[in-house]
């Protein structure tokens, strides 16, 4: 009865748990049988799982590192391409109007030159001006007789007119288009309906 009254010693307690341990470790490897116990056919423990872990982090790290850099190559590269183009963007069209320059260079430096001569130089420095103006696709806007378009004509004045009102009768200055888009509209005059009498 005295041995029921005097507390257990924190010792005593532990005992008892610590036996169950090593006895249900005991029952673990019997009920895992021989084969694990010899450790042909067990799991990774978990130190070896948070190695393998930390050497996958590390590596996709670095391919993150790498793709991170390529992206940012790529961007860089895309930028210098970018200011280039924009820089260097007028250079053909440059290049054709060259020899329309020098054209007049040559006329200007001509001396003696007669007036028929002059109007053939400058012809013919027309004729280049046009060229280079076809290979960049710059167009010239015309539209005598045409039906006004706002998109691509600015009109002066409207005077009264036979024919059908809205229409192009006079064109004091060409436009052009540049891929179809309008550089500069078409300064012209437009007819209206003349009053009914």
């Amino acid at each position: 009865m005295q041995d029921q009254d005097t507390p257990k010693s924190p010792e005593n307690t532990a005992t008892p748990e610590l036996v169950e341990n090593v006895g249900n470790s005991a029952a673990a490897e019997q009920a895992v049988g021989p084969e694990s116990a010899a450790g042909t056919d067990t799991l990774p423990s978990l130190a070896e799982q948070l190695r393998q872990a930390e050497l996958k982090a590390a590596e996709h790290h670095d391919a993150w590192l790498r793709a991170k850099a390529e992206t940012e190559n790529v961007r860089r590269r895309a930028q210098d391409d970018i200011a280039k183009a924009s820089k260097f963007a007028a250079d053909k069209f440059a290049q054709s109007m060259l020899p329309v320059k020098d054209s007049l260079e040559a006329a200007l430096a001509t001396e003696n030159a007669t007036l028929e001569s002059f109007k053939q130089g400058v012809e013919l420095t027309l004729k280049q001006l046009v060229s280079a103006f076809q290979s960049a696709n710059v167009t010239e806007v015309s539209p005598l007789g045409e039906k006004f378009d706002p998109n691509k004509h600015q009109a002066i004045s409207a005077v009264e007119a036979d024919g059908e009102p809205n229409t192009v009768i006079n064109v004091l200055q060409k436009g052009y288009l540049l891929n179809e888009r309008v550089m500069r509209p078409a300064l012209v005059v437009v007819s209206k309906a003349k009053p009914a009498a």
